[in-house]
């Protein structure tokens, strides 16, 4: 199983997948998120394969675990988010110990392209003592994927791959040159005092968990993902990652200490490397992690002060950073290969806007309407925070606004009577939201839950979940009953609705504010991306039409104000139907037809 030439134009993602199978693994699990979904994808198209979404990231790193204690080579893969879910089991494994390879390869965004925060996943990997690679191409993705499997076993450690996004969602060229392996199913022995953490076992396994760090500094010095390339010696950079290119191309003249294998790192190459340059830059993304260690070790270094802490680095960034670095510290001007340009300030700003026909518009639109406070959540109904309808008031991790409404509600109760609202998609109800649910319901709460139910994992490209009855592999399986789960965790009144029904919509979200005690709504409509179920669209009869601007209320894209009159565009038209129901001059008809 060969390309053409033995090379190949692949996605980071679709190098980690290749790499995985290349490696022998033949398990793989995870949750999707941006931007490490691809990886899974991928990964289940090989032959011989079983790949799993499962509900949220605890429960893959847990499965991945069990595989490995089987015998299989896994993979479990998550997005920098997720590693805050699966860090339970994660930071103990890393003391239990793997019996095959267990590979988690964790995808971070710095720059915060699809994400509440820009958290580096290497704070996880130093607080469990478990060994990091960075790759900064697909080369190394697929390269490093398998390495890491093979050290797994031979160290006995959960490995992590830490990717960023452009490693991600970058191609480059991955050259293959060897058959893939042939998964070895290592016996499972019992064996107690290694894998069950009851403190008197965990107390020795820390120990023997510190003497196979000793183990994996020295391993580093020699790592052959970490490499010395000389150049001119007034400045060397140490890079790993993406920006090992960014600072590259900025200044190919330098000397560069490139680290693929980045904790624990290899502090006699760094001495030595330090030793033959005058100047010392650290080029990395995110947080200030090489520098500060590099400083622990008691060497001069230059980083952070003249690099941003804040967002993704890009190559402009980088080049002025060496470039501010040799005219503050040397008398001589050296050339950068490349400066950075003025950035382009004059393209119009354009905020992400919820598709023509989603039915989480409408449901927003009632809920302003409405005047509800809205704990939110992370998904496609995020942007409804944006105006015109402004209506989400919160939003901080996945399953955190069922909590929040909760807690909120409880801090008002003696004072108000107001029904606080949570939202919250399909899928992350099944990731994080059903335990807020008993929560309130155990604790006798009074609030409204929506579950936004488009049918699947829609923010990061449609993946199946719990709820649909269908698995990441195409089988079926059971549907999770999202009505009846809402009663039996404590819900005094559910509900489900269709957001197209405007009318029935607020009916019902309005006897859910007066009910008392815990309501669940089920606001179910396929998303519109995913299984569109209306024929035509709608326009706009001009001489009817008064200019009132009730339908640009709704923040629909296919409703735009042009030369001073109101337009609905056929092309972005979904046939909703929201427009017309919000008219209150008959001015929005539609019109029976396939586009």
């Amino acid at each position: 199983m060969r390309f053409p030439g033995n090379k190949k134009l692949l996605l980071g993602n679709e190098a980690f997948a290749l790499g995985a199978f290349y490696g022998g693994a033949r398990y793989g699990t995870g949750y999707p998120g941006t931007p490490s979904t691809e990886i899974l994808e991928n990964f289940s198209k090989y032959p011989g394969v079983l790949a799993e979404w499962a509900p949220n990231e605890k429960c893959a790193f847990e499965a991945a675990h069990g595989a490995s204690l089987a015998g299989t080579r896994t993979i479990v893969t998550m997005k920098h988010v997720g590693l805050n879910v699966a860090a339970d089991p994660f930071v103990t494994s890393v003391y239990s110990g793997v019996n095959a390879g267990l590979v988690l390869i964790v995808a971070d965004d710095p720059g915060f392209h699809s994400s509440q925060n820009e958290q580096d996943s290497r704070h996880y990997a130093r607080l469990a003592y478990a060994p990091v690679f960075e790759p900064a191409d697909s080369q190394e993705a697929f390269s490093m994927v398998v390495e890491a499997l093979n050290l797994s076993e031979k160290y006995d450690t959960p490995f992590v791959v830490r990717s960023t996004t452009r490693v991600s969602h970058s191609s480059s060229l991955v050259e293959v040159d060897f058959e893939p392996m042939e998964p070895e199913n290592r016996p499972y022995t019992k064996n107690p005092e290694k894998y069950v953490m009851v403190p008197s076992y965990a107390r020795k396994r820390k120990e023997l968990l510190l003497k196979r760090f000793e183990a994996l500094k020295e391993y580093s010095e020699k790592s052959p993902f970490n490499s010395v390339e000389w150049g001119h010696s007034y400045i060397g950079i140490i890079s790993s990652g993406v920006a090992y290119h960014y600072a590259k191309e900025a200044f190919p003249d330098a000397s560069f200490l490139k680290l693929g294998f980045t904790y624990p790192l290899p502090e006699k190459l760094i001495r030595s490397f330090a030793s033959e340059v005058e100047l010392l830059l650290v080029v990395e993304e995110s947080d200030p992690i090489l520098e500060t260690e590099i400083r622990s070790f008691g060497i001069n270094v230059f980083g952070k002060e003249y690099l941003p802490e804040v967002g993704e680095l890009t190559p402009d960034a980088v080049a002025q950073a060496i470039s501010n670095l040799l005219k503050e510290k040397r008398t001589n001007t050296y050339h950068i290969s490349w400066m950075p340009k003025s950035p382009v300030n004059d393209l119009p700003a354009r905020a992400p806007v919820l598709c023509p026909g989603c039915g989480h518009r409408n449901l927003f639109f009632v809920l302003k309407k409405l005047r509800a406070k809205v704990m939110g959540d992370i998904g496609c109904y995020t942007l409804a925070v944006n105006p015109p309808l402004s209506s989400m008031d919160t939003c901080t991790c996945m399953g955190a606004g069922i909590g929040e409404a909760h807690g909120f509600s409880k801090a008002i109760q003696k004072t108000s009577d107001e029904k606080i609202a949570a939202v919250i998609g399909d899928s992350t109800f099944v990731h994080s939201g059903i335990t807020g649910l008993i929560n309130a319901g155990y604790n006798r709460s009074n609030i409204l839950i929506i579950i936004l139910d488009n049918r699947t994992t829609a923010m990061t490209g449609h993946q199946p979940h719990p709820g649909t009855g269908k698995t990441l592999m195409g089988e079926n399986t059971f549907e999770l009953d999202f009505e009846n789960l809402a009663k039996v965790c404590g819900a005094d009144y559910v509900r489900t609705v269709d957001p197209y029904d405007l009318k029935e919509t607020e009916k019902v979200l309005k006897e859910a504010q007066a009910a008392k005690g815990v309501s669940v709504v089920v606001a179910r409509r396929p998303c519109v991306l995913y299984q569109r179920t209306e024929e035509g669209y709608y326009s706009i009869d001009l001489d009817a039409c008064t200019d009132c601007g009730a339908c640009l209320l709704l923040g629909c894209p296919a409703i735009s104000r042009f030369d001073e009159k109101i337009i609905i565009s056929s092309d972005l038209c979904t046939a909703c139907g929201a427009c017309a129901f919000v008219c209150r001059f008959d001015a929005i008809f539609k019109i029976e037809e396939v586009k």
